[in-house]
């Protein structure tokens, strides 16, 4: 073995601990890559490979070092691609696939979920990223995708199917159930790409974000900081061509002055000179930000990685109205495996009237109707239908008055408690009740409730949550929670952009 390590690019070892020395590894060829698999410890361990060279690519067959082998990454994807398409065999081809499609994996942008689980740490391609983590959840849309296909090519395929773009969409949603509520959103982004401000450009996460939204084919992100951070930012993340972005700084950027004279006409008679305007606009990313989508230089913004909501909120109503007649709100939306539902106002109104209720509840059906749910409205109290009574629940009942009179054409119910809403045995004790089945549009009788209730679903229920989804602007803007993810942003972006959430 001493001897042929001498010049080697590759060892592949499957035998036991210590069977290669230091010596050996410093006698092999230029970078090489070394697989040290042996368990429970490997041949040579990649502390001892450091001590004698740093070009070396290692990986091991354990967990608690870079690069570990491991059998999850390809068997569960290589037999699901072979059961879609009733494979007579596994042959060499598929093998291959399966291979090559991990191998490309690596060379891609880390999603959210490897980041979190190496502690927030950013994983790129090189030495210490070549094998992508097991816990990757692109893993199982593109093995199997790639193994089907060398199934068919290879003829050994009993079942050709073969539409790519829906049997990924079918893997997806088999991991991710928001994959199935956003499919038409995302296929809708896709077909009119937009220009989206990312107010925050000199966070990583965002940098992420946008690059997926590029990457993803959703339009062009625009980011707003500081050019030389930002682009350095791009390039440490592992993106090929970071002079390719457009990235507006608001201290220099020769729109400053159009901003300043649009806003100075808005503000003027608020109490505000042009020089308030003029810093306002130099030195606050969110109004930069919310002009450029406001002189029409972008399509729609996102924000609020490093502020609150309040804050946030704030300085981007000081450029953009709400829409006409209508007052801004929140919507929290949880989806589970089995049932997608849809909280509000969980950032706006702290104590709504009978009317603002009304309006809530109409606006938040029309979101979960343009995202494929039949809405089922129900107004949420501690009181079921006036028993106990109560002090707020009048704005609740005048609310299901004025559907009443609006002729609204989804079901509504209230006031009610959580579980009648959403335990078909407790609503049996209604039997006049007009929900049909569980209530999935949850109307919050004040902000504190619904606030509330949001937050303690994300931390303690285990679902996927979106939002706050911002509703009712002139513009398409969101503000996203500070513990956003790269996903979470784009998928907020997405929502905006496809006038899901107007």
């Amino acid at each position: 073995l001493e001897e042929a390590m001498v010049g080697a690019d590759i060892f592949l070892g499957l035998s036991q601990k210590g069977a290669v020395s230091e010596a050996m590894v410093a006698s092999m060829a230029p970078n090489p890559i070394i697989f040290a698999m042996a368990n429970p410890d490997p041949e040579i361990t990649p502390e001892d490979v450091a001590k004698v060279r740093s070009d070396a690519f290692v990986a091991t067959g354990r967990s608690d070092y870079p690069n570990q082998v491991n059998n999850v990454l390809c068997f569960p994807y290589l037999f699901r691609g072979a059961l879609d398409v009733r494979a007579t065999a596994i042959n060499e081809a598929m093998k291959l696939a399966a291979a090559n499609a991990i191998a490309a994996l690596a060379r891609m942008q880390v999603p959210d979920e490897v980041a979190a689980a190496y502690g927030g740490k950013t994983r790129n391609f090189g030495p210490e990223y070549i094998i992508p983590a097991p816990f990757d959840p692109r893993l199982i849309e593109e093995i199997p995708t790639a193994v089907a296909k060398a199934a068919m090519a290879s003829g050994v395929a009993k079942k050709p199917f073969f539409d790519e773009a829906a049997y990924r969409h079918e893997l997806r949603s088999r991991l991710n159930p928001t994959t199935s509520i956003l499919a038409g959103a995302v296929e809708s982004a896709k077909s009119r790409p937009r220009r989206c401000v990312f107010a925050e450009a000199e966070q990583e996460v965002v940098l992420r974000a946008a690059v997926n939204y590029r990457n993803s084919g959703y339009g062009e992100p625009v980011l707003v900081g500081r050019e030389a951070p930002v682009r350095e930012a791009l390039a440490r993340i592992g993106v090929p061509d970071p002079q390719s972005y457009e990235i507006h700084n608001s201290s220099v950027s020769p729109l400053v002055s159009r901003m300043a004279e649009r806003l100075y006409e808005r503000l003027q008679r608020r109490g505000y000179l042009l020089r308030d305007v003029q810093r306002m606009v130099n030195h606050e990313r969110n109004i930069f930000g919310a002009m450029l989508v406001e002189l029409g230089e972008a399509d729609l913004m996102i924000s609020g990685v490093t502020r609150n909501f309040a804050t946030t909120f704030r300085q981007i109503r000081t450029v953009i109205d709400p829409s006409d007649g209508h007052r801004p709100f929140g919507i929290h939306m949880i989806v589970g495996k089995s049932e997608t539902i849809f909280i509000a106002d969980t950032t706006v109104t702290e104590r709504p009237d009978a009317t603002q209720l009304a309006d809530i509840a109409e606006q938040t059906a029309a979101v979960a109707r343009r995202l494929g749910q039949e809405p089922r409205v129900a107004f949420l109290s501690y009181s079921n239908f006036g028993n106990p009574p109560g002090e707020f629940v009048g704005n609740l009942r005048g609310a299901v008055k004025l559907l009443d009179e609006r002729g609204v054409g989804f079901e509504y119910e209230g006031e009610m408690s959580a579980d009648v809403a959403l335990n078909p045995a407790m609503r049996g004790l209604y039997p006049f009740s007009r929900l049909s089945g569980p209530a999935n549009v949850l109307i919050m009788p004040g902000l504190h409730s619904a606030n509330i209730a949001a937050k303690l679903l994300k931390e303690l229920a285990g679902g996927v949550v979106i939002g706050p989804l911002l509703v009712n602007m002139n513009r398409p803007v969101q503000i996203a929670p500070m513990t956003a993810t790269a996903s979470d942003l784009v998928t907020m972006a997405v929502l905006a952009s496809t006038g899901v959430v107007c």
